[in-house]
C-alpha cells in the first residue's frame, strides 16, 4: 500500500502531482496519504486549489483513481516510489522525530521493532505485481469525499463530486 501511495501521491514525480499540478497547473498543492488501523484503513488524496478549478480538480483525481485501478502503475513509477520510500527512510535517520515516529509505526504496524535494514529489504520485495493488486481491489470501490470550502449542500458541488456523494 505504501508503494502505490507513493507512485499516487507522494512526492514530485507522483502520478496525481504530475497530472494535476505540472501538467494541468490546476491546484498548488496535491498529495495523497494512507491511514492504516488494525482493522482497516484509508487512503486519501488531498487537493488546494481555487473554488473554480474545484470541480475540474475533482474530476482529473477520479479518472487518474480510475486509471491506476484499471491499468496499475507503470514499471517506472514504481522504482522511483520505492527509491523514493528509501531515500525517505535514510534521510529520516538524521531527525530524532521521524527516527521515533517510524519506532511507533514499527511496533504499531506489526507487533515489533524493524530495523532499518530490514524495511529497507521490505520495500525492495515489492513487486510491481503486488502493488497492482493492491491498487485493483483498494481503488476499485467507491469513493468518498470531504469538501471545505463556498458549497452549501450536494446540489452546489461540481458533477464529479456529486456523483461521488450519491
Amino acid at each position: 500500500m505504501a508503494v502505490l501511495n507513493t507512485a499516487l501521491g507522494g512526492g514530485l514525480s507522483s502520478r496525481l502531482f504530475q497530472e494535476i499540478r505540472e501538467s494541468r497547473g490546476l491546484a498548488y498543492s496535491v498529495y495523497s496519504a494512507v491511514d492504516t488501523f488494525a482493522d482497516g484503513g484509508a487512503l486519501s488524496v488531498y487537493a488546494a486549489c481555487l473554488p473554480e478549478r474545484f470541480g475540474e480538480v475533482a474530476r482529473v483525481t477520479t479518472e487518474v483513481l480510475d486509471a491506476v485501478a484499471r491499468d496499475g502503475i507503470t514499471a517506472d513509477e514504481c522504482r522511483i516510489a520505492k527509491g523514493s520510500m528509501r531515500g525517505g527512510l535514510i534521510l529520516g535517520l538524521e531527525d530524532s522525530a521521524s527516527r521515533m515516529n517510524r519506532l511507533g509505526r514499527s511496533e504499531l504496524n506489526y507487533g515489533e521493532y524493524r530495523s532499518l535494514d530490514e524495511t529497507l529489504a521490505h520495500i525492495d520485495q515489492v513487486t510491481l505485481d503486488e502493488v497492482n493488486a493492491v491498487a485493483r481491489r483498494v481503488l476499485a470501490g467507491d469513493y468518498g469525499a470531504a469538501v471545505l470550502g463556498p458549497h452549501r449542500g450536494k446540489r452546489s458541488l461540481p458533477a464529479p463530486l456529486r456523483a461521488i456523494a450519491g
